[in-house]
Order: structure tokens, then C-alpha cells, then sequence
């Protein structure tokens, strides 16, 4: 009996490594964010993605507990079909999230327009509401999907001693590979590039979630389709390392139709979400110019005629205004 079991080391490994991509991308984002310039803010807001992960995690690991304990003990089999619903629903959920955090980033660094306005300054939707809310649940659904895979190592007699080993391998890795991509996004100086970087890698982590999620319903036996192609090798296989790695990117070594459906459907839907963003954003910033150049040509008309007036002599405007307030006093009189 050993004490190292691959698929256990991949399951760690990729779980981790979109949970760091997800802690990355909001990290770089705040620290470059205008919306954050101020230091306490920024601390408040870095702090609120900290504790938001380790609440998320426990609240994850307890469920888990909580679940394996009482199946043990009753030493009942876990349905691999419930998991994979479970983690089908899960991963579409979390598409959709992940969709929407690569069309925010860009508005975040200020390439999007904002509708919102206030005070003149733009309410920007990188609130700590919004950060707590997102990076708890795809925290805790990274979290507790290593649960869910993890299920059937538990419930073996003799597979437990192998989870130890293996996940501390596949959380190292995870990180490693996370850590990477997100030190690269987050040090690129040109926010343009910065921008782009963190809206491509969410962007395709959204496509492959969504794709692997639906995969998953095509998997318990609610209808499959033909396989389009096959890539054979232990090199390519998608649940082995080192393609694992790139598995959360909509990679896979067996490709079905319904795999190319959803993952082409869901890329054309992110490129035109971003590309509404991108006309709705050039539609604002140029209305918003023209007001701005309004005011300015109001301001200078008025300046004008202050200056052109006689000296001694108040502008009708201002006249007219004292005018109004001095038959005020005299009826108050």
C-alpha cells in the first residue's frame, strides 16, 4: 500500500490553483485601482479578501467534516453521481462569476466607464460588499468540490493514508503555478496590458468552468454526445499532471461535441460581453466629455461677461438675484 495517489495530487492541484488565481487577480486588482489609492482602503480592502478566504475555507472544511464523519461511521458508499451534479451546478455557477469578474476588471483600472456617479467621481463596483461576497463563495466552492472529489478516498478502507501525501504535493503545486500567473499579471506596469492579462485569464478560466460544468451533466447520464477527438498519452491526459495544470482553462484530451458546443458558445459570449462594455463605455466617456466641455465653455461665457461688464456695475444675473432677496426682507418687513 503506498502513501501517493495521483489523482488525489491533481484534484488538490487544480482546486488550488484556480482559488489562488481567484485571491490573485482580486489582490492585483485592488493594489492598481484608483478606487484604492488610499492606503487605509486599500488595507481594509486586501484584509477584507484575507479573512473572506479563511472563513469561506473553515466553513468549507466543516461541511466536509460534517459529512464524511456520519457516512464512515454507517459505512455507507458515496453516490459519484450526486458529487458530479453537484460539482456540475457548482462550476456553472461559478462561471457566471468569473465572467463577470473579467468584464469588471477593466472598468476597475478604469478602461470601463461606470454608469454610477456621484459627487462628480465615479462609484466604481469593486465595493468590500462585493469582494467579501465573491471571493467567499468561489472560495468555499473551490474548497469544498476538493471535498466532494475527495468523498470516495475517505470512504475506503485503505485510501485515506494516501490523502495526506498527495494533497500536500497537489496544494504546493496549486500554489506554485497560481502564485506564477498572478505575480506576472500583477507585475506588468502598463495598466493597459495589466487590464487585458487579468480580463484573458479569468475570461478563460470562466469558459473552462463552464465547459467542464456542463460536461459533468453530459458524464451522470443526462445525455452524451459523440467524441469529436482524442488525445492519447499519459502526457495529455487532463487529469494527470502536467496538462492538469491547464484543465481549468477549458483544456481537455477527450473532446466531445458537447464540449466544443459550450466551450465556443461560452468564448463568443465572453467576447461580446466585452465588447458591449467596450461601446457602452466609448458611449459614456463621451457623453461625459461633452458635459464636461459644456460646463467648462458655460464657466467661460459667464467669466466673459463678469469681465465686459462696467466697473461698478453688477451682471444681470447677480442683480436680479439681490434684487429677488431685498423684496424677501422687505415682505418678511
Amino acid at each position: 500500500m503506498g502513501v501517493f495517489n495521483f489523482p488525489v495530487c491533481t484534484i488538490f492541484a487544480r482546486e488550488v490553483l484556480e482559488a489562488t488565481l481567484i485571491i490573485g487577480q482580486y489582490r492585483t486588482v485592488i493594489k492598481k485601482s484608483p478606487q484604492y489609492a488610499d492606503e487605509d482602503k486599500q488595507k481594509e480592502a486586501l484584509k477584507a479578501v484575507t479573512s473572506s478566504t479563511l472563513i469561506a475555507s473553515a466553513i468549507a472544511v466543516v461541511m466536509i467534516v460534517a459529512i464524511t464523519i456520519p457516512l464512515g461511521l454507517a459505512a455507507k458508499s458515496f453516490d459519484n453521481r450526486a458529487a458530479m451534479i453537484i460539482e456540475g451546478v457548482s462550476k456553472i455557477v461559478a462561471a457566471v462569476c468569473i465572467l463577470q469578474l473579467s468584464t469588471k476588471c477593466p472598468k476597475w483600472l478604469g478602461f470601463y466607464a461606470s454608469k454610477k456617479v456621484m459627487d462628480g467621481s465615479l462609484v466604481e463596483g469593486l465595493t468590500l460588499k462585493s469582494i467579501k461576497f465573491n471571493v467567499t463563495w468561489n472560495i468555499w466552492r473551490e474548497v469544498a468540490e476538493v471535498g466532494v472529489f475527495l468523498l470516495p478516498f475517505f470512504l475506503g478502507e485503505n485510501s485515506l493514508v494516501e490523502v495526506p501525501v498527495s494533497g500536500a504535493v497537489g496544494i504546493v503545486v496549486g500554489l506554485v503555478a497560481g502564485i506564477g500567473i498572478s505575480y506576472i499579471s500583477a507585475s506588468r506596469k502598463d495598466l493597459f496590458w495589466l487590464a487585458f492579462s487579468l480580463s484573458a485569464v479569468t475570461g478563460m478560466l470562466s469558459v473552462g468552468l463552464f465547459t467542464g460544468g456542463c460536461h459533468k451533466f453530459e458524464m451522470v447520464g443526462w445525455g452524451s454526445t459523440p467524441i469529436v477527438w482524442k488525445l492519447e498519452g499519459k502526457f495529455w491526459d487532463q487529469n494527470r499532471l502536467p496538462m492538469t495544470i491547464i484543465k481549468p482553462f477549458g483544456y481537455s484530451s477527450t473532446r466531445t461535441l458537447l464540449h466544443v458546443i459550450c466551450f465556443w458558445s461560452w468564448t463568443i459570449l465572453l467576447f461580446a460581453a466585452h465588447y458591449y462594455k467596450y461601446k457602452q463605455s466609448q458611449r459614456i466617456f463621451a457623453e461625459r466629455a461633452a458635459e464636461l466641455e459644456e460646463k467648462e465653455n458655460g464657466s467661460d461665457e459667464i467669466k466673459v461677461k463678469v469681465e465686459n461688464e462696467p466697473e461698478g456695475e453688477m451682471p444681470d444675473a447677480v442683480e436680479d438675484e439681490e434684487h429677488t432677496i431685498a423684496r424677501k426682507e422687505d415682505a418678511d418687513n
